[in-house]
């Protein structure tokens, strides 16, 4: 990208994903943060007046209501914000003639598949957190804006945020034995790959002479490879170990769904394929071995 900087509007800009955002982005992008309490993307009139007035070239929205277990009783509010704060954004964004990247994921589908999904396999949502988000990805296709980014993804960690490697990491030196589920199937996201992702995108959709086929719409990704929540807490602990971390834990045991049973229920399974962001993009996609390597080489030198 060559030019002036690039105006961005980063929505959700104090969330675990928008931090690795900041922390990515490159000298061509000019950054202006928004956030609760003095941006709600859920006030119509409030976003059109600050979308409008800063006229960004690119909006990326890290803003959502992710407790998922919270969203099954408080499903009005997770509608609102993660249904139709996206629709309101996509409308903004038409309005400025700006670039809309919206984060979305795995739960839009129940996880009955047994091969990776694609981008054209049906949703299937079995939560009230997937419903909201679905809702959200088809306000932002019926506002009429052309230019978008959906980007779904799965099982996201990173610096900034509370996160299943961080809560694995204290539980770790607590006890002596942790229990974790063993038949749920997907793939960790370190928030430094998707953030890269997302700048990727933006790059396929600049290029000059621009693409034959529009490079603009809906993307999985996570990284590649695919594992348990066991699996993932085994290779937590192991690099904890290996970094002369503190660990008290002997046992990892694997148990079953219906042994730590929660409100909302999780897609057995949601690997994602990656085919179509490799193709439009030419880039490659870490395995989430070495995403989680690099995590830990990140936390140690913040220490």
């Amino acid at each position: 990208m060559t030019g002036p900087a690039k105006c961005l509007a980063l929505i959700g800009a104090k969330g675990m994903l928008a931090s690795m955002v900041l922390d990515t982005a490159s000298a061509d992008f000019e950054i202006t943060p928004f956030d609760l309490p003095e941006f709600d993307l859920t006030d119509a009139s409030l976003v059109q007046k600050v979308i409008g007035e800063l006229k960004p070239d690119v909006i990326i929205n890290c803003a959502a209501f992710t407790a998922v277990d919270a969203c099954e009783t408080n499903e009005d509010l997770a509608n609102k914000v993660n249904g139709e704060g996206p629709g309101i954004l996509a409308a903004a964004a038409l309005k400025v003639g700006a670039t809309l990247v919206h984060i979305s994921t795995d739960y839009v589908f129940d996880g009955k598949q047994t091969r990776p999904y694609a981008e054209e396999d049906r949703p299937n949502p079995s939560s009230a957190y997937g419903r909201s988000k679905l809702l959200g990805e088809e306000a932002i296709r019926s506002s009429g804006l052309k230019e978008y980014f959906i980007i779904r993804t799965s099982w996201l960690y990173g610096p900034g945020g509370k996160n299943f490697v961080e809560t694995v990491a204290r539980l770790a030196a607590e006890r002596q034995e942790l229990r974790i589920v063993a038949d749920q199937f997907g793939t960790p996201t370190y928030t430094g790959d998707l953030a890269g992702a997302i700048f990727n995108l933006l790059d396929a959709a600049t290029v000059d002479p621009p693409p034959a086929n529009s490079p603009y719409g809906l993307y999985h990704f996570s990284n590649e490879g695919e594992c348990s929540w066991h699996d993932f807490a085994l290779a937590i602990v192991e690099e904890l170990k290996g970094r002369g971390a503190t660990v008290v834990a002997e046992a990892v045991l694997p148990i079953r769904t219906e042994e730590y049973p929660l409100p909302a229920p999780r897609p057995a399974y949601s690997v994602f394929s990656k085919e179509k962001y490799r193709r439009v993009t030419g880039a490659t996609v870490p395995h989430w071995k070495e995403s989680l390597i690099r995590y830990f080489d990140r936390r140690s030198s913040e220490v």
